[in-house]
């Protein structure tokens, strides 16, 4: 179980209000301007963390150049639709790095090709979540996960081969319409989530290891209510209820991934009734069994991957998942960009 979070709710406030002015100064960003706007509060050597093909980056100009730039192009009318924000401290580092974490969707109109990505002059809704280190002002590490394969669907496009095992939908916040705390929530709130978050992830490691595994529905009982919701990525989709779920993820899941190696977090943290975490790598597995209908490989692969929790009750409720999987397949020989502009 988790340790107790310090109950020094204060100290992360600064923290909440430098992101929340960095987003609401971004929300107006052009393409011409936003590398000016990153600079007033990103550490000139801040770290990002961006998935493939944006992959890490050093400093506002580089993360404008490699990101915010060509999305800005191609996007017009960007809005941040915000589902849930919440501000708090690392449990990795013994809780001494403040981070924020944002999850919703980036919405504008597709006027212009992205990543090769055609426009239909549309809505497009890109789902993000976001996590933001701050330290002495400014903003040291950042990480922003989006679900390109999602934005591919969009536009019309089947970028994979297999159908996947859920539903795939823009997806919603929280059920409860409850996930934006802009203000401290109750210290032991924030500490009962983080422990149930890592009670979860004990039990997944209980169960590989067990010489005799609970069931499935066991396992999952332990830290998810039953009509539990899973929001995955692209490519795998959304499922609802514990039975469900063991359909339509977990169980293709583990039938198709072997030799599987957890790496640990970056960031694990709580506030309130939700909680996240995100890994660079969080596993590297193999693909022995033909997940995602690729044919099985010894190739080891990574996975990078962002979870943001809702808890309620004792138990965990909705579950938004962002896995970074187009790096997953391009290590196996899939590079689906370049197959969509070929």
């Amino acid at each position: 179980m988790a340790s107790a979070i310090p109950d020094i709710s204060p100290d992360f406030e600064p923290a909440r209000r430098l992101v929340r002015a960095h987003y609401d100064v971004l929300d107006g960003a052009t393409a011409q301007n936003v590398r000016q706007i990153l600079s007033e509060r990103l550490a000139p050597d801040c770290h990002w963390y961006g998935m493939h093909p944006f992959h890490e980056q050093t400093g506002p100009d580089a993360i404008a150049q490699t990101f915010w730039e060509p999305f800005l192009t191609s996007f017009t009318g960007v809005q941040r639709r915000e589902d849930i924000f919440f501000a708090g401290l690392n449990e990795i580092d013994g809780f001494q790095g403040r981070w924020t974490c944002s999850m919703g969707h980036l919405m504008g109109l597709f006027d212009a090709p992205f990543l090769g990505i055609p426009p239909h002059g549309k809505i497009a809704m890109l789902r993000y979540a976001e996590f933001n280190q701050v330290e002495d002002g400014k903003i040291i590490r950042s990480a922003l996960f989006v679900d390109l394969i999602h934005l591919m669907m969009q536009a019309g496009l089947s970028p994979l081969t297999h159908e996947q095992t859920g539903a795939h939908l823009v997806q919603p916040g929280p059920r409860t319409h409850d996930g934006l705390l802009f203000a401290p929530a109750d210290p032991a709130a924030s500490a009962i989530t983080l422990a149930r978050i890592n009670a979860m992830i004990g039990s997944i490691n209980h169960a590989n290891a067990a010489a005799k595994p609970p069931t499935p529905q066991e396992e999952l009982a332990r830290d998810w209510n039953d009509d539990m919701i899973w929001w995955g990525p692209a490519g795998i989709g959304a499922t609802a209820t514990i039975d469900r779920y063991i359909v339509q993820h977990q169980g293709p899941f583990r039938r198709g991934i072997t030799d599987r190696v957890y790496n640990g977090h970056l960031c694990r943290m709580a506030e309130g009734n939700y909680g996240a975490f995100f890994g660079w790598p969080n596993l590297t597995l193999t693909n022995g069994g033909g997940f995602m209908g690729l044919p099985a490989t010894d190739q080891p692969a990574d996975m990078r991957v962002v979870d943001v929790y809702r808890r309620s009750g004792d138990k965990l409720s909705e579950n938004w998942v962002f896995i970074d999987i187009l790096h997953f397949l391009k290590m196996q020989g899939v590079d689906v960009l370049a197959d969509i502009t070929s």
